[in-house]
């Protein structure tokens, strides 16, 4: 499973998608790629596009996609961008 960090911003986003990246190849035997954001407390929308780079990534490498943990504000907001289809809840 891969874990967002607490802060996901603009600032933050190169590094956490790089982090993400590694976390991608080291789960080579893996079927399908959890992120867990249940930490994630402070964001803006670039969360979205990290988790979207993480799925696109994950779909390319034959895998499964799903997210643990993700917060009421930020389910609103991908769906305000019309995206939280993209992002289904992991069991």
């Amino acid at each position: 499973m891969l874990v967002l960090p607490t802060r996901l911003t603009h600032d933050e986003a190169p590094a956490c998608m790089r982090m993400l990246q590694q976390g991608l190849k080291g789960q080579a035997d893996s079927s399908s790629t959890v992120v867990d954001a249940t930490a994630l407390a402070q964001f803006d929308s670039s969360a979205l596009a990290v988790l979207l780079e993480c799925r696109r990534e994950s779909s390319a490498l034959g895998r499964g996609f799903a997210v643990k943990g993700l917060s009421p504000r930020l389910r609103e907001l991908a769906a305000l961008y019309g995206i939280a289809g993209l992002l289904p809840a992991a069991p």
